[in-house]
């Protein structure tokens, strides 16, 4: 099982909502050398308003994947869904505070199946909202867009966010976001705290996925290409 990067580097974590799934091995290959997370999102059309993928599919890439899985479930029930994940092959698990009513019983749940434990917030959440709970956790996802699809853009009061976000972290928790990240809102949003950046449309639809990475990189002053 993959590990979650320690803090103190930026990280780009392709998002493959946005991949051609005709061709998700090729476009998964395309950036494994040049990242070392990989984003998935699960979405369950009731939590959030679109289908994504299940555990087979998580299985299938893991079977050409070696990186850190981010699986960020945006479903409403992630305490029932979430071993299969793991089983799968998910080494992280990320859920919504909006979709539970006791996070630190699923916190518990996701430590006893040894995997880095992440919450995440929707746009209209108040970043206060995590106080009971942020102290347990490994990452907190702040959604910079409304989940739901890819390609938004980014919304302006994310780094406000972000920074409010961050002054309630240890040095030793990461802070990801999601949404709209490109070249322009990259170092936007690094500035206001965020380690761990997740990007989709800006990297798998692009001609060369490596260079959109580097990119990314280079935008926050992370030349590590």
């Amino acid at each position: 099982m993959s590990k979650l990067p320690v803090t103190g580097t930026i990280e780009i974590a392709p998002s493959v909502l946005a991949a051609d799934f005709a061709y998700l091995a090729d476009h998964i290959a395309r950036v494994e050398n040049y990242v070392n997370i990989l984003h998935i999102d699960i979405m369950d059309g009731h939590f959030v308003p679109n289908l994504t993928i299940g555990p087979s599919v998580v299985r299938k890439i893991r079977l050409h994947s070696k990186l850190f899985f981010d699986t960020h479930l945006m479903i409403t029930d992630p305490a029932h869904y979430a071993p299969e994940f793991i089983k799968a092959g998910a080494d992280g698990i990320t859920f919504h505070l909006e979709a539970v009513t006791d996070p630190q019983t699923i916190i518990k749940q996701l430590r006893d199946l040894n995997v880095a434990v992440g919450i995440s917030i929707k746009p209209k959440t108040p970043v206060a909202a995590l106080l009971p709970v942020i102290s347990e956790v490994d990452m907190v996802l702040l959604m910079t867009v409304e989940p739901g699809f890819g390609g938004q853009s980014f919304l302006p009061d994310s780094p406000h966010r972000c920074a409010e976000l961050k002054k309630l972290l240890r040095p030793d928790q990461r802070l990801e976001v999601d949404g709209g990240i490109d070249p322009t809102t990259a170092g936007i949003i690094t500035k206001a705290g965020a380690d761990t950046l997740v990007a989709g449309s800006a990297i798998f639809t692009a001609t060369d996925p490596a260079a959109a990475i580097k990119a990314i990189y280079n935008a926050v002053n992370k030349d590590v290409l």
